[in-house]
C-alpha cells in the first residue's frame, strides 16, 4: 500500500476512530460492569483535533500529555529520544547510556524539555481537572510514525496508576503495531500501511495545528 490519503481531516479522523472506541467500551461494560469513565488524553498539538471527536462521542474528558522528539543535534529530523514534559524520557536503544550521557545528548534532552514544558504551560491551564488512578486511559495523537512520542508518554501515564492504557491513532506503521501491543493495553490503529514515509501523506488537509486553536479546543469541553 502506498501512502495514500485515507482521512479527509483530523476530524475526519477522529470520527472514524470514536465509533471504534465505543463500541470497545461497549464490549467492556458487558463484560466487567460499570467503571470509571475513560479519560481521553491527546498529545498536542496535531492529536488534539483527532481526540475531541473521542471525547465528545464517548462523553468524557479530555485533557494533554505533552511529550517531544528529542533530535540529533545534526539532524533534527533523526529521533534519539522523547521525553515528556513532567520529565519521563525514553532514549532510542542506539543512544541509551547506563551512566553519564555525553553533553551533546544532555543539550539535545534539555531543548526538547523546554519545549515540552513551554507548550504544556501554554494549555495545562484550560485542562480539565481528571483522576486518572484506575481510570481507563485512551491515548491519541493524528498518526504514528517512529513511536517515540507515544511511547515515552505511555510511559509517564503508567506512573498515574490507571486500570488500563488505550492507544489510539488514524495510522501506524506496520511494523510497529507488534511494539504498540507490547506498549499498552489495547491499540486501536485504523490503518497499517507497510509503506510509510510520513503521517501527512495520509490526510487530503493536514495543516499545522497551532496552539490557540488547540487551546479553543480544550475550552469547548462542558
Amino acid at each position: 500500500m502506498s501512502d495514500a490519503p485515507l482521512f479527509a481531516t483530523r476530524a475526519d479522523a477522529g470520527k472514524k476512530l470514536a465509533s471504534v472506541v465505543d463500541d470497545l467500551l461497549t464490549q467492556q461494560i458487558n463484560t466487567f460492569g460499570e467503571t470509571p469513565r475513560p479519560i481521553v488524553y491527546a498529545l498536542p498539538r496535531g492529536g488534539v483535533p483527532v481526540a475531541v471527536e473521542i471525547s465528545q462521542y464517548i462523553g468524557c474528558p479530555l485533557t494533554i500529555i505533552v511529550s517531544k522528539k528529542i533530535g540529533h543535534p545534526e539532524n533534527q529530523e533523526l529521533a534519539i529520544g522523547a521525553v515528556t514534559a513532567a520529565g519521563s524520557i525514553l532514549w532510542a536503544p542506539s543512544y541509551r547510556c547506563e551512566f553519564n550521557y555525553p553533553q551533546w545528548q544532555k543539550e539535545a534532552l534539555d531543548v526538547a524539555l523546554k519545549q515540552a514544558k513551554f507548550l504544556e504551560a501554554q494549555l495545562i491551564s484550560v485542562c480539565p481537572k481528571v483522576k486518572p488512578k484506575n481510570s481507563t486511559l485512551i491515548l491519541v495523537d493524528d498518526g504514528i510514525a517512529t513511536g517515540m512520542t507515544i511511547a515515552v508518554a505511555i510511559k509517564a501515564l503508567r506512573r498515574l496508576c490507571p486500570r488500563e492504557i488505550w492507544v489510539c491513532a488514524p495510522v501506524a506503521p506496520m511494523r510497529l503495531l507488534p511494539y504498540l501491543r507490547e506498549w499498552c493495553d489495547r491499540s486501536i490503529v485504523l490503518a497499517a500501511p507497510q509503506s510509510f514515509f510520513s503521517v501527512s501523506n495520509f490526510y487530503v488537509h493536514f495543516p499545522q495545528v497551532e496552539t490557540d486553536v488547540v487551546r479553543r479546543y480544550l475550552q469547548q469541553q462542558d
